[in-house]
């Protein structure tokens, strides 16, 4: 099994998403010796965000690029073949400013990729073409928006991913959620010990 293990939290090791997703892979591993992890660390080797000539640059896959994004091109290739690769991605993802970190995105803009992990048929409809992976996401949230929250509507980092991943096949990601972490070290504590609950029950 080959495992994808991404984190895009800037907190280092003051990050609960950090944490958890470490925990995941780590009960994925300890259920499959054999398995081969690939770890890409958003914040400490960010993504450039997308560009015009990067763009410009993939429309025109048989022409001379310039030299300055060869570098970019290499390592969104890299990025994409890793993703294509693995059976499992586990995700670590923040939440900040009510979304996902720009460092997650930045990956997110390298992995949808018409005709490599999604594509329009003949009639114009989407197919999605990554939908034999498991993805697991752990999120922490600050404050409270989960469904019941009055806050929920402001909730754009897990429904954000849950899309991303949905159009690209992948319709049932598993999600456990740390929130509240930021209402003072009870709160912090109860909501990592409860998501490191729902880990342990993972299937691994």
């Amino acid at each position: 099994m080959n495992i994808l293990h991404i984190d895009s939290s800037i907190l280092g090791t003051h990050s609960v998403s950090r944490a958890l997703s470490a925990q995941m892979v780590i009960k994925l591993q300890v259920a499959t010796p054999n398995a081969v992890v690939t770890y890409r660390d958003l914040a400490a080797a960010p993504l450039a965000h997308l560009s015009g000539a990067y763009l410009g640059a993939l429309q025109s896959p048989g022409s001379e690029q310039p030299s300055e994004l060869q570098h970019d091109l290499e390592t969104s290739h890299a990025v994409l073949q890793e993703f294509l690769a693995a059976d499992t991605v586990v995700i670590g993802a923040g939440f900040y400013n009510f979304t996902v970190p720009s460092q997650l995105k930045a990956w997110i803009d390298r992995v949808l990729v018409a005709g490599k992990t999604f594509r329009y048929n003949a009639q114009g409809q989407l197919e999605g073409l990554a939908g034999g992976k498991r993805v697991i996401l752990a999120v922490s949230r600050g404050g409270h928006y989960g469904p019941d929250s009055p806050l929920a509507l402001m909730e754009h980092g897990e429904t954000y991913l849950r899309t991303v991943l949905s159009f690209i096949g992948i319709q049932n990601p598993q999600v456990i959620v740390a929130e509240g972490i930021a209402l003072g070290p009870e709160q912090r504590a109860a909501a990592i010990a409860a998501a490191e609950l729902q880990i342990s029950a993972l299937n691994a």
